[in-house]
């Protein structure tokens, strides 16, 4: 299974940005897709999860601005990231979990002015 994210860069506090995670090797729908992050010095953290029926679930820290979605037809899943503060920023890890557990290798969000 390869996990392939895209969709990181820079962006001012309040900006937004969509992260992608593109799959491939895989039965794709099957898949409990996650995105996680980890921030210099800090612990990798839960962002969201959605199942392969479509339920989501999301940190406190970034409900109501985060939205975690999958196109199955697409093998892909997106987080769009609306109102981003500074304490965003991190490497964002795309997840995969089934039988086994398979990360992507990141991508770097900065929210800073």
């Amino acid at each position: 299974v390869q996990l392939v994210e895209s969709g990181g860069g820079l962006v001012q506090p309040g900006g937004s940005l969509r992260l992608s995670c593109a799959a491939s090797g895989t039965i794709f729908s099957l898949y409990t897709m996650g995105w996680y992050r980890q921030a210099p010095g800090k612990q990798r953290e839960l962002v969201a999860t959605i199942t392969s029926g479509g339920n989501t679930n999301y940190a406190d820290s970034v409900k109501g601005r985060f939205t975690i979605s999958r196109d199955n037809g697409k093998n892909t899943m997106y987080l769009r990231m609306n109102s981003l503060k500074p304490e965003d920023t991190a490497v964002y890890y795309c997840n995969a979990q089934y039988s086994m557990i398979y990360w992507g290798q990141g991508t770097q969000v900065t929210v800073s002015s």
